[in-house]
C-alpha cells in the first residue's frame, strides 16, 4: 500500500514538474528531466539521509518509468493539461500529502528517531519541488509563499504520533495524508500565506 501511494505521489509531482518545464519553454528532454527531478528528488534525498543506497527509486523500474510516461503525456497534451490549473494544484497537494507521510513512514521503518523521521518526511514532501525551482532559477515556492512545508509537517506529525501510540501504520498514513491535502487545499482556497517581514 505504501509503495502504491508513493507511486501515485511520483505521478502527480512528475506532472507538476513537466508543466513547469513546458511553461519555461524547455525541450522534450528538459521536460522529462524536470519531471523526473520533481518526482524523485524528495525520495532520493530521503534514502540518502537514511543510508539506503542505491536509493529505492533508482533500483525499481516503476519509479523511473512513471515520470517518463507522465512527462511525455504532459509534453504532448500540455495545452489541455495547463487549462486544468485547479486540477494540477489539487494533484500537487495530493503529491505533497503522499510524499510527506510515506517519507515519514519509511524513516520510521528504518528505525530513525521520531523527530528525525518527521523532518525526513517534510524533506521528502518538499524536496522535489525545491530542486525543480532551483533548476528553473527561481526562489523555491516553499520559501516565499503559501502554506506548504507547514502542511507537510502536520502530516508527518500525525504519522509519528500514530507510531508512538502503536496504531496501524497504513490507516495512520492515510489520515496524515488527508490532513496535509486538506490544509494545502484550504491554503489555496483561502489564499493563506506564512507571515513575511513588514516593509
Amino acid at each position: 500500500m505504501i509503495v502504491l501511494l508513493d507511486l501515485l505521489g511520483v505521478a502527480v509531482f512528475a506532472a507538476s514538474g513537466a508543466l513547469a518545464a513546458v511553461h519555461s519553454r524547455l525541450d522534450v528532454f528538459g521536460v522529462v528531466v524536470l519531471a523526473a527531478v520533481t518526482a524523485l528528488g524528495g525520495g532520493v534525498t530521503r534514502d540518502v539521509l537514511l543510508g539506503i543506497t542505491p536509493p529505492t527509486t533508482l533500483r525499481q523500474w516503476p519509479y523511473l518509468l512513471t515520470p517518463l510516461v507522465v512527462a511525455l503525456i504532459v509534453f504532448r497534451f500540455h495545452p489541455t493539461v495547463a487549462r486544468l490549473r485547479r486540477g494540477v494544484q489539487l494533484a500537487d497537494a495530493l503529491g505533497l500529502a503522499l510524499f510527506a507521510t510515506t517519507g515519514t513512514a519509511v524513516a520510521l521503518d528504518a528505525a530513525a528517531p521520531v523527530v528525525t523521521a518527521g523532518l525526513i518526511g517534510v524533506i521528502t514532501g518538499i524536496g522535489g519541488g525545491v530542486l525543480r525551482d532551483v533548476l528553473l532559477n527561481e526562489i523555491p515556492l516553499v520559501l516565499r509563499r503559501e502554506i506548504y512545508a507547514l502542511a507537510a509537517a502536520a502530516g508527518a506529525g500525525v504519522v509519528v504520533a500514530g507510531n508512538r501510540l502503536g496504531l496501524p501504520p497504513v490507516p495512520v498514513t492515510l489520515v496524515g495524508a488527508a490532513l496535509v491535502a486538506a490544509l494545502r487545499i484550504l491554503a489555496l482556497w483561502r489564499r493563506w500565506n506564512a507571515p513575511i517581514p513588514r516593509s
